[in-house]
């Protein structure tokens, strides 16, 4: 397949170099060759996109993303997970250990990497565990899951309650130049819990999930970061106690970076009074005053790095109860549009800023060839149309799964087409 491009007339962002312009960008042999080439230097051949109006930048990079194969393949498979990443504009997804069986062998990095090779949609860059079978009582095999090519270490979604094991991980995944990717969560206070815990929560009369079983959490972690230089990142701070715990640790030039999941950052708790089980996710919907705190924390840089958490479930599972419902949304083909109605239009973020959160600082994390419009730089990357505005229409979209609160909501900010190595492998429409 050709996979050299000039693409004209858009309005191209690139945070990695401060780039902001309009340009013409060429791709050739599927790595970028630059801005404003002249016509004379142009390869025969070459495929013409012109671009005016839309918007083009590093294709996003998601961090500890579920996805159901092996095991739950009912709720996501790796070919319509990796379909949806692309429909969605991130070209590099660093997936979750939480498969059954979980990525804790060499054998079961390999297989993912070659169902993802043989798909040829977006990248994937396993995560492995970081106890055995993610029971959070002993070690996983850390130094074979590098050799096998794991990223980042990490048992999230699930906690590691093991303080001593917590330590060790750090003081590991340092040895190995590995992060490791915590969600924190005290599990003796949020275990059952269903929603925030506040005045809602109370008339509701559902199980708490109160915002110190996070805050503790996160203060832990910051002060073994502190004691082991090991590097840390939070994949999913939702209350004001982490927000701060995490600004007053950047003045101790700490080893960590901290994410947001994009619902976290709009999504009030109040929307439970629906008692729709697509509304239950982990971190919870909070209240108005930590949103306000967390998109503080974005605004100000105390929060690095925006993912989409993307945890899909099969219709049957989410049609339960709340107190039996598993946790977890849809949300690869939403996080865009999230970020640009709720972050990028309310002015709490510009386009580079947003840029910076969704590519470049996920793909420094993780150390991987993305990120940034470089010439020599792998093409990976996404065109938006910033005006467009869409109704989530959750049965349409490419993800397996749609359990999602956001049906029927209308965004603004679409993607029109994302590339990898220069290959277009989604368009908007096709």
């Amino acid at each position: 397949m050709n996979n050299s491009w000039l693409i004209e007339n858009a309005r191209w962002i690139d945070p990695s170099v401060g780039l902001d312009r309009v340009g013409r960008l060429l791709i050739q042999d599927g790595r970028f060759a630059g801005l404003d080439c002249r016509d004379g230097d142009l390869p025969k051949g070459i495929q013409h996109i012109d671009a005016r109006g839309l918007i083009g930048g590093p294709g996003f990079v998601d961090l500890g993303t579920i996805f159901g194969e092996p095991g739950r393949e009912e709720d996501e498979t790796l070919t319509t997970g990796l379909h949806s990443a692309l429909a969605g504009g991130f070209t590099s997804i660093a997936m979750s250990s939480s498969t059954e069986p979980p990525i804790d062998s060499a054998a079961s990095v390999q297989f993912v990497l070659q169902k993802a090779a043989r798909a040829s949609l977006a990248k994937l860059y396993p995560l492995g565990c970081v106890s055995k079978e993610r029971k959070g009582e002993e070690l996983a095999e850390i130094g074979s899951l590098v050799e096998s090519g794991v990223v980042a270490l990490s048992d999230a979604p699930r906690s590691i309650d093991n303080t001593a094991l917590m330590r060790r991980a750090l003081e590991y995944c340092s040895m190995f130049d590995r992060p490791l990717l915590a969600h924190p969560e005290v599990m003796s206070l949020s275990r059952g819990g269903v929603m925030h815990e506040d005045m809602t929560q109370l008339v509701l009369g559902l199980p708490p999930m109160p915002a110190e079983a996070e805050d503790l959490a996160t203060a832990r972690d910051l002060r073994l970061v502190e004691a082991t230089g090991g590097r840390l990142h939070l994949l999913s701070i939702s209350t004001s106690g982490s927000v701060d715990l995490c600004r007053g640790a950047r003045g101790r030039h700490l080893p960590f970076t901290a994410g947001i999941y994009i619902a976290n950052a709009h999504m009030l708790d109040e929307q439970l009074k629906s008692f729709d089980a697509n509304c239950k996710i982990n971190p919870p919907m909070r209240s108005a005053s930590h949103i306000a705190a967390c998109l503080a924390g974005l605004a100000d840089g105390t929060i690095d790095i925006i993912s989409s958490g993307h945890r899909p479930c099969s219709l049957e599972k989410k049609m339960q109860e709340l107190d039996a419902a598993p946790f977890g949304m849809v949300s690869l083909e939403t996080t865009l549009g999230q970020v640009v109605t709720h972050l990028i239009r309310p002015g709490v973020l510009d386009w580079s800023a947003a840029f910076a959160k969704l590519s470049l600082n996920p793909a420094k994390l993780l150390g991987i060839d993305a990120g940034s419009l470089a010439p020599g730089k792998p093409a990976d990357l996404v065109l938006i149309d910033p005006d467009q505005s869409w109704t989530v229409d959750a049965p349409a979209m490419k993800t397996k799964a749609y359990n999602t609160p956001l049906q029927g909501t209308e965004l603004h900010g679409m993607v029109i087409a994302s590339f990898v190595d220069g290959e277009r492998r989604y368009k908007k429409g096709d």
